[in-house]
């Protein structure tokens, strides 16, 4: 006589199986999720770091210009009007 496989027995694999898929799902979902926030934590640094040197370059470049504008004081003026002149100019024709 053939044994007859009861509906719970079939439910409990499939629910089994179900569960092992949710697991494995888990386990990849939270490795994805260290890498992508260590990666992220590392272009954080990266970017922090570039603004911070950016920063200091502009500081220096406007020290040097602060520098030379006291320094030559005319020179600056007459710089400054032709550059405004030339702008003008520009602007104008379009």
């Amino acid at each position: 006589m053939a044994k007859k496989v009861g509906s719970h027995e079939t439910t409990d694999q499939i629910a089994g199986k179900a569960h092992e898929t949710v697991d494995k799902t888990a386990e990849t979902a939270g490795k994805a999720e260290e890498y992508v926030r260590e990666h992220a934590y590392h272009a954080d640094e990266r970017v922090r770091e570039a603004a911070s040197q950016g920063r200091e370059r502009a500081d220096h470049v406007l020290e040097r210009v602060k520098s030379h504008v006291c320094g030559n004081p005319l020179m600056s003026i007459g710089i400054a009007f032709i550059a405004g002149a030339l702008y003008s100019s520009l602007m104008r024709r379009r």
